[in-house]
Parts: C-alpha cells; sequence; structure tokens
C-alpha cells in the first residue's frame, strides 16, 4: 500500500481536461500523488488542441490514451474530480469529490483552450495545497 493520495479526474470522453488535470498534477506534485483519469464515454484519442495546449506549458500529454471510468477506479481513488460527467459518476462513502465546472475543449481552438488550460493548472495547485503537499512552482 502506498501512503501517496489517489486523485481521478474524470470527463465525459477523457481526451481534453482529464487529461489535461492529470498531467498538471504529474508535472506539479513531483511523483507526491497517484495520478488517474477516465471518461464515462472516452474517446479514441487525446484532443490535439489539449496537447498543444499543455505543450507550451512543457507537459507532455500526447501519449496518454482516454480510459473508460470503472467503479473499482473511483474505490481506488481518495480524491474524485469530476468535469461535467454528471450523475455518470459513481458515488462510493468516504471519498472525497469536487466538480470543476470548466467549459470543454472539444472543437475549439487553442486561442479557447489556453484559458481552460490556467484555470485548470489553477485548481490543480489548490488541489495539492489541500492535500497538505507543497507544489512545484
Amino acid at each position: 500500500m502506498s501512503d501517496k493520495p489517489t486523485v481521478l479526474f474524470v470527463c465525459v470522453h477523457n481526451a481534453g481536461r482529464s487529461q489535461m488535470a492529470a498531467g498538471y498534477l504529474r508535472h506539479l506534485a513531483d511523483g507526491q500523488v497517484e495520478v488517474r483519469s477516465a471518461g464515462s464515454a472516452p474517446a479514441d484519442q487525446i484532443n490535439p488542441t489539449a496537447v498543444q495546449a499543455m505543450a507550451e506549458e512543457g507537459i507532455d500529454i500526447a501519449a496518454e490514451q482516454p480510459k473508460l471510468l470503472t467503479d473499482h477506479g473511483v474505490q481506488a481513488s481518495d480524491v474524485v474530480i469530476t468535469m461535467g460527467c454528471g450523475d455518470t459518476c459513481p458515488v462510493y462513502p468516504g471519498k472525497r469529490y469536487e466538480d470543476w465546472e470548466l467549459d470543454d475543449p472539444a472543437g475549439q481552438g487553442l486561442e479557447s483552450v489556453r484559458p481552460i488550460r490556467d484555470e485548470i493548472r489553477s485548481r490543480v495547485t489548490a488541489l495539492i495545497e489541500s492535500l497538505g503537499l507543497p507544489a512545484r512552482p
């Protein structure tokens, strides 16, 4: 068993918001958190504009693949962050849940995705602090 907290990011397609959040958490928490992401209806591939927006920050999410949300994934997580998946996300007692209302980057250009990315970074930084961990600058 690990002493690291486990965070699961969930959005519908696991192609944009949840992948960007997972990328930021991996980068900013510097190995102090077990990071997972999933979608209630996973896409075939990561949103290329999300990949491009994260690359501008020096974070490579290009090799990630959308994954299906499972009950086991939720049960194995300490914190579950949802982003527009609504009631499709299973709820278990004793888990910390947060719902981040964020615009969906699907079908949007880079100029529109950058503010979404920046909001995700801000929220991930606050999440790391709420876990009592130091965030990388």
